[in-house]
């Protein structure tokens, strides 16, 4: 009687192991489902990235530079180097037009006022700027583009003065070019002839 009593105590031991051992692999099982949950929502930089790949969201401007987004050419200014220099008469008594020739390979421009100073025998006289406003000229390659020079005609009957050189120095140039002229003037009273230069691209 006392091991029939022993037996079923060994048993219901048995039983409990078991149960217990049921139990825990419930809590592993249910753990590894909690580790399975959904992350985090993804950032506002992944989300706007994710746009620009799939085609739903434009990119931002910053991110083109101004001229691709533009689709604009950079031009450099012309220079007196690959600049060809030739006067020819103006359509008017007095004037005098200068004609610059991009002899470049690329597209340059020029806007202001050139230099323009008037060489004699006794000195010289830089034009003065009129009032005209200078324009944004683009000269491509082979092209042209003119100023125009305004002075007094000598009709006093006297000798008056006579320049033979032109220099011109391009708009925002430094180094010019000399050319032949024979701009004649009336004499004055010391405040020098009136000579007057258009910025380029003005005038015909």
């Amino acid at each position: 009687m006392r091991l029939h009593k022993l037996s079923l105590l060994a048993v219901a031991a048995l039983a409990g192991l078991s149960l217990t051992a049921c139990q825990g692999s419930n809590s592993n099982s249910s753990g590894r489902n909690d580790s399975s949950a959904p992350s985090s929502p993804p950032s506002a930089a992944q989300g706007a990235a994710s746009q620009r790949r799939d085609g739903s969201g434009a990119s931002s401007g910053r991110d083109t530079p101004a001229a691709a987004r533009t689709g604009s050419v950079m031009t450099s200014a012309c220079t007196t180097s690959h600049l060809a220099f030739s006067t020819s008469g103006g359509m008017a008594e007095g004037t005098l037009v200068v004609n610059l020739k991009n002899t470049g390979s690329a597209t340059c421009t020029l806007k202001g006022f050139p230099g323009a100073d008037l060489k004699s025998k006794d000195g010289s006289v830089s034009a003065r700027r009129s009032r005209l406003a200078a324009p944004l000229v683009r000269v491509k390659p082979g092209g042209e583009t003119r100023f125009t020079l305004h002075y007094a005609p000598n009709h006093s009957g006297g000798s008056g003065e006579t320049f033979t050189g032109l220099i011109v120095t391009p708009p925002g140039e430094t180094h010019s070019r000399t050319l032949p002229v024979g701009i004649n003037v009336p004499v004055s009273d010391g405040s020098g002839p009136a000579v007057t230069v258009d910025p380029v691209g003005t005038g015909k």
